[in-house]
């Protein structure tokens, strides 16, 4: 572990149902041997979970790591760092990530939105986050990035969820119209 100021300040970002279990983990330190194999990333998340499941501040350090943690109906949200890393930005982090996921869930933030939703939040994380980095702060930003209108994308670069939505709507519409 280095002394030296990095940018990389996000070791990982996870998402845990109220059992504990993962909904979405994305690591980011590669050489870092805590997360070396998913095994290992399951174990630390059950050790966050245990620490966090009745805690009633917003942070805790587990294992060398300074973790910082939400949870909403029946999901926990996890962002940590490394124990010297500033709590404040891993903070900042968490709460752009609550805040973006909860403006596309349309304040609906529980598990089956989650995972109705699974594409966008991917991308929700990967506009915050990249490699460690934290990218972008301001919520409205992010989603408006992962919200583009299918419209907009040619056939060939939708996924197949926006192809099958956007056929459905304009079935809906030739049926009503």
């Amino acid at each position: 572990m280095s002394l030296l100021p990095s940018l990389h300040t996000v070791k990982g970002i996870c998402i845990l149902d109220n059992d504990g279990k993962r909904v979405i983990a994305k690591y980011y330190d590669q050489t870092d041997e805590s997360f070396a194999t998913v095994k290992d990333q399951k174990l630390f998340e059950s050790k966050v979970f245990k620490a966090t499941e009745k805690s009633a501040s917003e942070i805790v350090a587990i294992n060398n790591y300074t973790v910082v943690f939400r949870s909403n109906v029946d999901l926990f949200f996890y962002v940590f760092g490394d124990s010297r890393e500033n709590e404040l930005i891993l903070l900042s982090v968490l709460n752009t990530l609550f805040e973006s996921i909860s403006m596309i869930l349309r304040k609906n933030v529980e598990k089956r939105a989650l995972y109705d939703h699974m594409d966008s939040i991917l991308l929700i994380c990967d506009e915050l986050v990249d490699q460690g980095i934290m990218l972008e702060c301001d919520p409205n930003n992010i989603v408006s990035r992962v919200h583009v209108k299918t419209e907009d994308i040619p056939l060939s670069e939708q996924t197949v969820t926006q192809v099958w939505n956007s056929a459905k709507e304009q079935l809906k519409w030739s049926l009503l119209g």
